[in-house]
């Protein structure tokens, strides 16, 4: 198969020509094969590969009954097992880890057709909008290798936007698929909390916060995605009804609805906001006008900057939890030098965060989501920048001598000083990235599209953010701007 060929289908694409039999599912795969080895090398968005059980796996396709026979993916770092094979989450401690499993995420691409080539990287467990983990090097942006494709998902955004695989899985806790989206001109869908497969083992992942799903070059290939991966799980702490149709078919009738849709282009945090990220929104605003939607700026009324308090002390617990079970898994307790030193602090904190304190906290998420729910019934959609500014260069947001000395003292504060040290630590991150974690914390769906390249030729996004359950009416209107001026692909034809 012809690179060129390869690179100017998506998913659906490809699916659809093997389907056919117009290639086979074998040419594809040493499409993407070459691909990778072609591009990786100066991307570093691969960090594992199998290929050779990816070609075994390409004898058993069912071209009659599964929708994505053949199409090849790339799976993230973390949550998303593939049996027998390590699962890092980016960091050394589990450098050694064989899933004993598929996730259920994993199973289900499986059963859909997917042939799986490897795992993408991820900072040290998925805790970064950048992914520069010590264990395997940070990935670079196809856009310039220069910057950062973002995190907590930045391989598999690189590896889509260079051309390597049309679909890499990704999850959401924070932004996880979205920022890198903006940061490299894709689709990054979150669906709503409890729309697709968790576990196994665990019936939420970090309290309903963090969604798994994929990132993608075209609004079809998400809603195809979304069509294969929307699930009932009854062992799942979260449930959210099954869309009755077929977001696939709903897209082409893309247009007819005419939207609510509010705006803002200021930081929920008080942090700078670029002109560029701004200038992306409004452009996009004055277009939606144009297509007969009713648009108008208006702020929802959600605390951002306590908003993220609570998401930093979630993070806190979560991280805690993990630690103290790897040190019984591990007969021995952990040290600053097993991990990184993000990971530390959060670890530390953790430990001194109350039972209390939490289930407050997870209130708190409760009534955030209550303001947007009542905000939803005066505005169908909220739009805001999907990143405060463009990718980050490589090493911008790592911390200092002097910034990790500080934080390794983690251990002599108070805790109400330790909370106040989390927020100082990932405040420089939070300035690129203040407006995604807002629909992890209330469940909604949100989407970055890709809109605007900056002076510099780097993307940014806008997000839009729905009701829960609403995942329809994102990929209607992110199909019509697909479909207009303001679209801005990936470019196939990058050199690296």
């Amino acid at each position: 198969m012809e690179e060129s060929v390869y690179l100017s289908q998506d998913a659906v694409g490809l699916a659809q020509l093997i389907k056919r039999k117009e290639v086979d599912a074998k040419e594809v795969l040493e499409a993407a094969i070459d691909r990778i080895e072609k591009t990786n090398q100066g991307l570093n968005a691969v960090i594992r590969t199998r290929y050779e059980k990816a070609r075994a796996e390409a004898e058993q396709i069912n071209l009659d009954q599964q929708p994505f026979a053949g199409v090849p993916v790339l799976l993230k770092d973390i949550s998303q097992a593939v049996k027998d094979e390590p699962l890092a989450s980016g960091s050394k401690l589990l450098q050694g880890n064989l899933a004993r499993e598929d996730s259920y995420f994993t199973a289900t691409l499986r059963e859909a057709g997917f042939l799986i080539l490897g795992h993408t990287n991820v900072p040290e467990f998925g805790l970064k909008n950048i992914t520069e983990p010590e264990l395997y090097g940070p990935a670079r942006n196809p856009w310039n290798p220069g910057h950062s494709p973002g995190g907590s998902s930045g391989g598999g955004a690189a590896a889509v936007a260079s051309g390597m695989v049309p679909v890499a899985g990704g999850n959401d806790g924070g932004g996880s698929i979205r920022i890198p989206a903006s940061f490299t001109s894709l689709i990054g869908l979150k669906p709503t909390r409890g729309r697709t497969p968790v576990g196994p083992g665990r019936g939420r992942q970090w309290q309903g916060a963090a969604v798994d799903f994929v990132l993608t070059r075209t609004v079809r290939d998400s809603a195809a995605l979304l069509d294969v991966l929307q699930t009932f799980q009854p062992e799942a702490a979260f449930q959210t009804p099954l869309f009755s149709g077929s977001y696939l078919q709903e897209i082409e009738r893309s247009g007819v609805k005419k939207y609510r849709i509010a705006f803002s282009v200021e930081s929920p945090v008080g942090t700078p906001v670029s002109r560029e990220a701004k200038q992306a929104v409004y452009e996009t605003a004055k277009w939606l006008e144009t297509q007969g939607h009713e648009v108008e700026e208006a702020e929802n009324g959600v605390d951002g900057r306590r908003l993220m308090e609570n998401y930093y002390l979630m993070n806190c617990g979560e991280m805690a939890a993990e630690m103290i079970d790897l040190e019984k898994a591990m007969g021995r307790l952990l040290t600053e030098k097993d991990m990184e030193i993000v990971s530390w602090v959060l670890y530390q904190a953790g430990k001194n965060v109350t039972a209390a304190e939490y289930a407050r906290s997870l209130a708190e998420w409760d009534t955030a989501a209550a303001q947007m729910a009542e905000f939803h019934q005066t505005y169908d959609l909220f739009m805001t920048p999907a990143t405060a500014f463009s990718a980050p260069k490589i090493g911008e947001l790592t911390q200092t001598w002097e910034e990790r000395e500080k934080l390794l003292r983690v251990t002599d504060l108070p805790k109400e000083k330790q909370q106040a040290l989390v927020y100082e630590m990932f405040e420089p991150s939070l300035t690129f990235s203040p407006f995604t974690q807002l629909a992890n914390l209330t469940g909604q769906p949100a989407v970055s599209v890709p809109v605007h390249l900056t002076a510099d030729g780097l993307p940014i996004g806008v997000q839009l953010i729905a009701p829960k359950g609403n995942e329809h009416w994102l990929f209607d209107v992110s199909c019509a701007i697909e479909q207009s001026e303001l679209w801005v692909g990936t470019q196939e034809n990058l050199n690296f």
